[in-house]
């Protein structure tokens, strides 16, 4: 006879097993689908959620309020986990994959309580799922990329759609234009990533604007730098990721000297490194420069003299996106600066935005039956949902009714919950001094 297999847990871990431990995991995402059931919809409410940190934040969005809420519970967390994979991949329906998965296990329930094995329902659910796809699918309208005009209204109709809930559902016209331009404004192969908020207090909604290219606040500047241009028309741009500053090392490292002379040899040794690498930035024919670390006084003052304009400090995020819109390279030094790792853009210029100074580098332009009634909520009425414009792409409907099926499922096929106290515990390593034993009968 094979021995008894023994697994050690650490002391304090909390084990449930069968039809209770179930039940407590479909209960727990009950809890969750509570919190942001009231997000649902046009008419759906806002949620203000403040942090350990006392940040403030207010939202109907259901992924950003399940990122917020500190949930602990195992189950619910897959729940937590379905809704950040929906934003994702489609960027909505977030509380719908919610919701949708929550009511899947609160309608099965009951036949977990009369004990249906678990198996027998995840079949049934899978083949309803692939039921339902199919009939998603089967009524999807699809979109005609030919007729570009007819393709754009369509986009503007399901950017308004998912506006319908937000804080800026009353300018969702003017809003959906913007995303809809935004989006066709990319290169078939170019990530959404590509597109940046920024967001600057002041103003009203419609003075918001979308920038054709690459826009990012103002870095930290040293005197010179108002005597830079701020405006240029077609210019180079150098994307750098080189400290061009001279500062204090505290490396460990010593220099022994015995003369003034030679301690004067090591400080002009200093500058001449910092001026070849300006000289060698100025002969490039960069009109901008633009570095990940920081660009000190001195450099600042010898482009500004140049005609030259330098930023420092600036977010990595912002170079790589200035990079994939303006070409070019970033840089780790100056000495191959070529026409092949240089950027450039139809204009570069400093704005005033709100309160804020920005800057931003404009690019040219890329080549680039009754099924339909539903419930209307504005006019508490049952209306025809195609000709009210309520669109969605099927892709968010159809990754919704699957990440909600395969979450129920998942959550349905656990037959047992384990919860460590604390990872990385207080016992020796290994923990096995501290660990109770289950699978065999401690000896007495």
């Amino acid at each position: 006879l094979q021995p008894t297999p023994v697994i050690l847990l650490k002391e304090g871990t909390d084990t449930s097993q069968g039809i209770p431990q179930l039940i407590s995991n479909i209960n727990a995402c009950q809890v969750i689908s509570e919190a942001v059931r009231t997000t649902l919809g046009p008419r759906g409410m806002d949620k203000l959620m403040v942090d350990g940190r006392g940040k403030a934040t207010i939202s109907n969005d259901g992924a950003t309020i399940l990122k917020l809420l500190d949930v602990v519970h195992p189950a619910a967390k897959t729940l937590v986990d379905i809704a950040r994979s929906q934003d994702a991949e489609v960027g909505d329906g977030t509380t719908s994959v919610t919701l949708l998965a929550a009511e899947f296990l609160k309608q099965l329930k009951p036949y977990v309580e009369e004990g249906l094995h678990p198996q027998t329902i995840i079949r049934a659910f899978r083949t309803a799922t692939n039921l339902a796809v199919a009939k998603l699918k089967e009524i999807a309208v699809p979109v005609k990329k030919d007729d570009k005009q007819e393709q754009r209204q369509l986009l503007e109709k399901c950017a308004a759609t998912a506006l319908n809930s937000k804080l800026i559902a009353g300018e969702k016209g003017f809003f959906s234009k913007m995303v809809v331009d935004a989006v066709m404004s990319l290169d078939e192969l170019l990530s959404l990533k590509m597109i940046g908020i920024k967001k600057v207090q002041g103003g009203a909604l419609e003075e918001s604007q979308l920038v054709t290219g690459v826009a990012f606040k103002k870095t930290f500047s040293y005197a010179g730098f108002e005597m830079q241009p701020k405006r240029y028309e077609n210019p180079r741009i150098a994307l750098l990721n080189v400290e061009l500053e001279l500062k204090a090392e505290k490396d460990n490292a010593e220099v022994r000297v015995k003369s003034v002379e030679d301690y004067q040899a090591i400080v002009d040794a200093e500058w001449n490194i910092l001026y070849d690498k300006l000289e060698k930035i100025y002969k490039s024919g960069a009109k901008v420069v633009l570095s990940k670390l920081p660009i000190g006084d001195v450099a600042t003052q010898y482009f500004a003299d140049r005609d030259l304009f330098c930023a420092g400090r600036v977010q990595e995020e912002d170079l790589k996106r200035t990079m994939m819109a303006c070409g070019g390279s970033i840089q780790t030094s100056v000495g191959a600066l070529t026409d092949d790792v240089l950027g450039q853009c139809e204009l570069f210029e400093e704005v005033q935005v709100g309160g804020e100074r920005y800057i931003m580098s404009m690019v040219v332009p890329s080549s680039q039956g009754g099924i339909w009634y539903g419930v209307d909520i504005n006019s508490e009425d049952i209306a025809d949902n195609f000709v009210a414009c309520v669109w969605e792409p099927s892709v968010v409907k159809i990754n919704a009714l699957t990440a909600a099926s395969e979450a129920a499922c998942l959550i349905l096929s656990v037959d047992e919950t384990i919860k460590n106290p604390r990872s990385g515990g207080d016992g020796p390593p290994g923990g096995a001094g501290r660990g109770r034993g289950r699978g065999r009968p401690h000896a007495h």
